[in-house]
């Protein structure tokens, strides 16, 4: 390969050609890739049915209104969905997408990861030429000291000469209400020359959602509940008592009580009765 055809190729590379946008038509989900750049659609949306997530009604309604509002072209808010670990976050992002579809709206869910928010300029260019209506999906979503994704994301939330595109809501979920660690905040107080100025750009981004929705460590009494809505929502039929023991001795041995520790013991529970999931 002469030294011309590397040069060309190098800067193919850095200078991608423009991503054709896929058919939005052929599916109600897609996920975002990079290198190179392509949108390819879900066929089946991983997700539980919105009757299953117990113990969040006010996360619920919140984010059910605002997608609803959205979807019928109306002011919507992005929205940060931030707490506790295993308490269906991503799990009601998705069951909202699915209960805001099954009311007739064209939504389209888009999943992007974080580490592609450098991308996420080039992923609004496409879905802002396109006639659908899109929930722009980030899961687990947190930045680290050398972290400089946050930049690219302002642009999705308020910032850039663009803008965010009207047809086009972000969502994320992320164990951190500032969306970085709190020693790391405490870090930036203590070593930058201004302190406040370099704490607030990091801190700034959180803001810049219109929606925070909190998800808190449940009770023994909804992880209880979650645990017997599996059991009726796949037919297992098992004593209250026996129920009510197992489940707690499986939370036990986790260390925690969540949602996401409930539905292990449900699987646990299904694979032992010979039930399918």
């Amino acid at each position: 390969m002469g030294k011309l055809e590397r040069i060309a190729k190098a800067i193919e590379r850095l200078s991608p050609a423009p991503v054709s946008a896929p058919d939005f038509n052929s599916s109600e989900a897609f996920a975002w890739h990079v290198e190179p750049d392509r949108l390819e659609p879900v066929d089946k949306v991983n997700r539980v049915d919105m009757s299953l997530l117990v113990g969040i009604d006010r996360a619920r309604d919140t984010l059910i209104g605002n997608t609803r509002q959205f979807a019928k072209g109306w002011p919507a808010n992005n929205a940060l969905l931030w707490g506790a670990r295993g308490m269906g976050k991503s799990s009601l992002v998705k069951a909202v997408h699915a209960a805001v579809r099954a009311e007739g709206e064209d939504l389209k869910i888009v999943e992007m990861n974080r580490e592609d928010l450098g991308s996420v300029g080039r992923l609004l260019k496409i879905l802002r030429g396109a006639d659908a209506r899109f929930v722009l999906f980030c899961d687990d979503l947190s930045f680290s000291h050398d972290d400089h994704h946050y930049k690219s994301l302002k642009a999705v939330l308020d910032g850039g000469i663009e803008g965010r595109p009207d047809n086009v809501v972000f969502y994320a979920t992320s164990n951190r209400r500032h969306l970085m660690p709190r020693d790391m905040i405490e870090n930036e107080r203590s070593t930058a020359i201004s302190p406040s100025e370099a704490v607030e750009e990091k801190v700034s981004l959180s803001d810049r959602f219109g929606l925070w929705l909190g998800f808190h460590p449940c009770s023994q009494d909804e992880y209880l509940k979650i645990v017997k809505g599996y059991c009726q929502e796949y037919g297992i039929d098992i004593d209250t008592e026996t129920l009510r023991t197992e489940a707690i001795e499986w939370q036990a041995t986790r260390g925690a009580r969540s949602g996401r520790v409930a539905w292990q013991y449900f699987i646990d529970l299904a694979g032992r009765r010979g039930v399918s999931v």
